[in-house]
């Protein structure tokens, strides 16, 4: 479709929508559209009886979303994204700019994962990899039967081709048995062990990390530019290791893992944390804070988005149907903060 006939369908879709009563419409120069090649913008003619707000804007994205769907997808910003326009008319001199990529995100589907080796880099959805060595932590939250422990061996089997890793699991369930098919070091409870024991061997593993971190700190103060292979600490099922901890024990466990996340990235130590939900209960909110990949699975609504993406009005984004989607967010320069439908990788 050619950029004037997308106008014009744009500018048919919002006039019907906007506004029922005709008055403020581009029929009567209230506004016009101006479609640009990484999104479009919406130009208010000022004055106007319009509120220019947040409302309209995300009012005019619910709107445009689905009329470009499938052939563009637009980026959902948590505010209003305004741009100056080169005018010296007044009236027109800003625009409300919806950013886009073309088509809709797809699914990886790959016949083996050693197809997609690929330096330290993660493949995530087509045209979507990550570069490993700018991943700070990597959260992941999703309800039941969302497709968390899929996609997390997904990761582990990446990840495991450039990165040393722990595994601690909960649950003695699949993460466990890929570190024993792998024979990647795994921390599980045992039978004759209590769960304060369980979290204090944890929090061993935490402290040998941390102490990592400060050694390698110190080959950095020699020589800045030392290369280090990544270490990767996979924490799976968050809330059943915290959940009934006495507050010492927790306390221990929640500020080894905040000086991790913390001091982690300059000395290639990265986190993998995955949990049904990743609230302050479960995690120190600096934490979530210090992840740069963040991935919600299952149920899309603002209660379980409240976490990851506590900004974020969900409403308007198409999520694709089926196990393993969600939303995503990858807070990296080369990439744009928004958050984007997501389809894990399927192997």
């Amino acid at each position: 479709m050619e950029k004037y006939q997308l106008r014009q369908y744009l500018l048919q879709a919002i006039n019907m929508a906007l506004d029922s009563n005709g008055t403020e419409t581009s029929y009567t120069n209230s506004f016009d559209i101006q479609v640009l090649d990484k999104g479009f913008n919406w130009i208010p003619r000022i004055p106007s009886s319009f509120i220019i707000n947040v409302d309209l804007y995300q009012k005019i994205y619910e709107i445009a979303n689905l009329a470009l769907y499938p052939q563009f997808t637009l980026l959902k910003m948590n505010n209003m994204y305004t741009v100056p326009l080169k005018t010296q008319d007044l009236h027109v001199q800003r625009a409300l700019f919806f950013p886009w990529i073309e088509g809709i995100p797809e699914r990886l589907i790959i016949d083996s994962n050693e197809s997609q080796q690929d330096g330290h880099y993660i493949h995530l959805m087509k045209n979507l990899k990550i570069s490993y060595e700018k991943v700070t932590s990597i959260a992941i939250a999703g309800n039941s039967g969302s497709g968390k422990s899929y996609f997390l061996n997904y990761l582990l089997d990446t990840i495991y081709r450039f990165s040393n890793l722990t595994i601690i699991d909960p649950k003695m369930d699949s993460p466990a048995r890929w570190a024993r098919a792998h024979n990647v070091k795994a921390i599980f409870p045992d039978a004759n062990r209590s769960k304060a024991d369980f979290v204090s061997q944890i929090n061993e593993v935490l402290s040998e990390k941390l102490q990592l971190i400060h050694a390698r700190q110190k080959q950095l103060y020699i020589n800045p530019k030392q290369k280090f292979k990544a270490e990767t600490i996979a924490l799976d099922e968050i809330l059943s290791i915290v959940e009934g901890l006495s507050k010492p024990i927790y306390s221990s466990f929640a500020s080894l893992i905040s000086q991790i996340a913390l001091l982690g990235r300059s000395t290639s130590v990265h986190l993998l944390l995955v949990s049904q939900r990743l609230d302050h209960t479960t995690l120190p909110t600096s934490v979530r804070e210090q992840a740069n990949v963040l991935v919600q699975l299952g149920n899309i609504n603002s209660r379980t988005t409240q976490f990851l993406f506590p900004d974020l009005d969900p409403r308007g984004i198409v999520i694709p149907l089926g196990k393993g989607t969600g939303l995503i967010q990858i807070i990296d320069p080369d990439y744009p903060a928004q958050v984007l439908p997501f389809l894990a990788p399927t192997y």
